[in-house]
Order: C-alpha cells, then structure tokens, then sequence
C-alpha cells in the first residue's frame, strides 16, 4: 500500500468492517458498538492482517470526538435536566465518586500512581449515552420518571466529562510526570487553575454574547436560501470552526468547543433541521472513532492481566450500579426505578474512551489502563441487553404500583380501547392531516408517533394517541391491530415503516396496509413487507398539479390521461 493512500485505505476498509461486524452484533441483539470496536481490533497493530496508519486514525478520532460532542451539546437539555434535578445531580456525583474510588483501589492494587488510579476510575465512570437511550426507547421508558432520571442522570456525567477535559491538562502539567522534580507549591496549583478558568469563562462569555445571537442568525439566514447542501455546511462549519477557535484561541480542547457549538444551535428554531442534516456525517465520523478507538485494544490483556479485567467489569457492572441502586432508593424512589436507573448505568462507552485517550496522551494513564478500559466497555455493552432482559423479567413477577401522586408523563388523551379503528402511524404533516380527515368523517381514530409534541397536539385535537415507535412490540400491543380494520404508515422512514408493516401484518392477516413511499425503490420495500397499497408522494402532487393545469379555461375539457 502506497503512503498517499493511507487514508483512503483507513477510511474504506474501516467503514467496511465496521459495516459487517455492526450487522453482526446488530443480529446477535447487541449494540452495533460492539462490532465498530471489534473492526478496530481486527485492523489494529495488535491482529495479523491489515494494520491502518495510527496517526491518521488519531486524526479521524479527533473529528469523530468533536462531531459526538457536537451532537451531545445539540441534544443537550437543561429543562430535562431541571426536572429531575434533586436526584440526578447529587447521584449522578455520588455515583461518579464511588467508581472512581474502586478505580483507585484496582490500581493501587496493580502499583499505580495515585493519579493514574484516579484517572482510571473515573473513565469507568460514565455510561454510554447510546447503549442507554436505545435501551431505554426499546422499552418506552424515556418519558417516564424513570426514563427522565435515568437521562438526567447521564447529562451530569457528561458535564463531568466536559470539566474533567477542561482540568486535565492543567492537572497534567501540574501533577504529571513532566512536572516532577518541579513540586510545585499550592499557589502555582491555583494559579495554574485559575487560568484556565479565566480561558474558559472568556470562551463560554464570547459564546453566550456573541455566538448565541450570531450562530442562529447565520443558520436562518442560509435556511432562507433554500439550498440544503448551504445549511448542511453551515452546520459542520459552525461545529468544527467553533470547536478550532475554541482551541486556538481560548486553548479550550476541540471537544468542548464543538459542545459548545451544539448548545448554541440547540436555541435556535432550525436546532431539529441541523441535526438531521449534520446526522449522516456524524454517524460516519462517530463509527471512525470507535474503529480507532477498537485499534488501540491489546487482545492479551484479557490473557496477561485476567484479574485485572474481571475488577474493571466488575466496578462497571456491580459496583457503580449498587452505588446508583442504594443513592436512588435513599431518595424514596421504588425498587423498580432503583433497578433500572442500575441497569442504564451498567456499561461504559463514549465518554470512557475519551477520557482514557487523553489520560494516555497527558501520561497521567498508563496503556494498560487504556486497554482495561476497553475491556470493560466491550463485556459491559455486550451484557447489557442480559441484564436489561433480567430485569424485564423481575418487573414482571413484581409489578410496581403507580403512585397516585405522580402526574402522568404526557397528559391522557380519548381512550385507546377502540374497535374497527384506523391506525395512523406517524402524526406529522401528513399523518396528522389525514387523521383529521378521517375523524372529521367518523371514522374512530388512533395515531401512533414518537414524538412528545405530536402526541399532545392529537389528544388536543381529540384524536387518541400512543407516544413510541411503531416498530416496538409494546407500543403496536398497545395499539390492538387485532381489533383495527386498516393502518397507514404516514412515516417517511422506509425502514421502520417495512418493519412496522411485518410485525402488524402477523398481527392481524386481515388488515388492510397502506404506506407512504418517496421512490419506486421504496414501494417495492414496503410492498415486499406486506403493504397492500402505496401512495407515491411526488407522483401523486404531479397528478394533482396536472389537474389544476386541466382545470384551467385553455385546456379545460380535455380528458387527462391515465
């Protein structure tokens, strides 16, 4: 392989593994995670094969790490956060501290530093912000208490991340083994640490002042040219310049300007159209670096340091989720959200990695630290599914009852027991006009969306309505397809409405399927999984556009064809 195409050959054959072990891990009902760090391992310096060029995939890792923190500050939620705060906030830290003292205790065991014990429990810290919101959208929690703790919690580890890349340099600089033999005093510590609060506090105050008003400014006035290829480069430019200024002018890290980056998007109106269109290229570069992430692994650590292994799974598994588990019960908080606030936190993922990069980078975490890590994130996100269906299966034999003073999460809408009913699903432009239509007419209606805001705005309009996905088995149990006499996927996700459709067409074999399409492409795949109709969007404007042609007085008469 030629130098100059060293990055062509990372990038292909990385997205290719990556590729084939995500749909592996994906059919073996584990998170796709799993597969991007496994294609990491395969092409990294430590297996036979293919070994990718470290430096570009540092590089790579880079650009993945600013794009997820992007995404991090463009979902980030202090409303969320303020709704559960008297919980998250003190057991998010609580918890935070005990995995970092275990960390502590292993390494001390293994005659680390105190630093780098330090370092290394809080990476294990941190649950994987991915593993948990799927975990938790499966099971249609997240707009339940549990759910809303179990996220708030998750958005102070992350802001725990965000300060601990701020103060790691300076606690590198000054504690690190560059800075022995220097001992510096408690007022070179302080001094050392002001400072970079001082380049903080002027890099957040030129965000706020300025970035708040001109970041939203620049994205209307783009969105107001119409071109979507402006507003997608609008928003990497914003993200990526941010997080470069950030870094050359403030000496704040890359990450914590693309964070920033995010939050000052997340206050604009177009906040939902920049995260759709800057999705695909995050998803790209997030996979890039959990392939670099998966090249740093060493498979011998599980056969040179077994012990070691089984202590950081163990902290990950057992002993940060008992810390959450007896913080929340302090709280007054039932058995069952005590049990699953445990099980969201029983993994480690993005954010570990991160941490434990930059330990190895600073020289406060040694490589061995860093592969334990991996280690431990690679059993934890593998088992998480097990203990989640664990859990179900406890909740089962022990149902909660619902407190009566607890407020529903959305607030009740008509009745879902309905018979002879049409299913909408999706409750948006479309799915929300047809359902109208069909409820002016009398027909009994029930919607089906994943949206919080289009569930409210049905039971507004007098329409029931259920809040998740319609590829979820609950959330179709609790629409009964059984008693419906049609649905109809309003959806313009291919994917989810061909899995919809197979799941209600083995339902009810009598249901009459009708689905939205944007390609004949798209009409074979949802025709193929059991649709009996399609309505092509575009197809059906022209013809409506060509009926108003024939309307008017030159062509009136004239019979159109077809």
């Amino acid at each position: 392989m030629h130098h100059d195409t060293a990055l062509i050959n990372m990038i292909a054959i990385g997205l290719g593994l990556a590729f084939v072990f995500g749909a592996l891990a994906n059919r073996l009902r584990l998170s796709p995670l799993v597969g991007y760090l496994v294609a990491g391992v395969v092409v990294g310096p430590f297996t036979p094969g293919f070994v990718a060029d470290q430096e570009l995939a540092h590089q790579l890792a880079e650009i993945g790490v600013m794009l997820l923190m992007f995404g991090v500050g463009l979902h980030f939620s202090l409303r969320d956060l303020m709704a559960v705060k008297a919980i998250a906030i003190p057991g998010a830290i609580g918890q935070i501290a005990v995995a970092t003292v275990l960390g502590w205790g292993v390494a001390s065991l293994m005659g680390w530093p105190a630093l780098h014990g330090v370092i290394f429990g809080f990476s294990l810290a941190t649950a994987s912000t991915v593993v948990l919101l799927r975990a938790m959208e499966e099971r249609r929690l997240l707009e339940s208490t549990r759910g809303k703790i179990a996220v708030g919690w998750l958005i102070v580890e992350d802001l725990a991340c965000v300060l601990a890349l701020v103060m790691m340099p300076v606690i590198a600089g000054v504690f690190g083994p560059g800075a022995q033999g220097e001992q510096p005093g408690l007022g070179g510590v302080l001094a050392s640490i002001g400072w970079t609060f001082v380049q903080l506090g002027l890099f957040v105050a030129v965000m706020l002042l300025v970035g708040r008003r001109v970041i939203p400014w620049v994205l209307e006035r783009i969105a107001g040219t119409g071109s979507r290829e402006l507003f997608t480069l609008a928003v990497l430019a914003i993200a990526l310049g941010v997080a470069f200024g950030a870094a050359a002018l403030f000496g704040v890290s890359f990450a914590l300007g693309a964070f920033f980056a995010g939050m000052m998007l997340n206050e604009s109106e177009l906040s939902h159209k920049a995260a759709h269109d800057s999705l695909p290229l995050r998803d790209a570069f997030a996979v890039l670096f959990f392939v670099s992430v998966g090249m740093l692994f060493d498979p011998m650590i599980v056969v040179e340091h077994p012990w070691q292994v089984l202590a950081t799974v163990a902290i990950i598994m057992f002993g940060k989720s008992a810390a959450a588990f007896f913080i929340v019960r302090a709280f007054g908080h039932s058995k069952s959200t005590a049990l699953t606030i445990s099980a969201s936190l029983a993994q480690i993922g993005e954010f570990a990695f991160i941490i434990a990069g930059l330990g190895v980078a600073l020289k406060i975490l040694p490589e061995t630290g860093q592969s334990l890590v991996l280690a431990g994130a690679l059993v934890s996100i593998m088992l998480n599914p097990l203990v989640f269906r664990m859990l179900d299966r406890w909740q089962a034999r022990h149902p909660a009852p619902v407190p009566v003073q607890e407020p529903p999460d959305i607030p009740p809408g008509p009745s879902l027991d309905l018979h002879d009913h049409a299913i909408v699903i999706g409750y948006g432009r479309v799915g929300g006009t047809l359902a109208q239509v069909l409820h002016d007419r009398g027909v009994p209606v029930l919607a089906i969306d994943d949206n919080r805001d289009h569930v409210e705005r049905a039971h507004r309009e007098g329409i029931a309505a259920i809040r998740g996905s319609a590829a979820a088995d609950a959330v179709l149990a609790e629409a009964h397809p059984e008693r419906a006499k049609i649905a109809i996927l309003a959806i313009p996700q291919p994917l989810e409405a061909g899995e919809a459709l197979a799941k209600l067409r083995a339902i009810n074999p009598s249901l009459t399927l009708l689905a939205r399409a944007h390609s004949d492409a798209e009409v074979k795949h949802l025709l193929d999984h059991g649709a009996d109709g399609t309505v092509l969007a575009e197809r059906e404007l022209a013809h409506s556009l060509a009926e108003m042609v024939m309307a008017t007085p030159p062509y009136r008469g004239r019979r159109l064809a077809g």
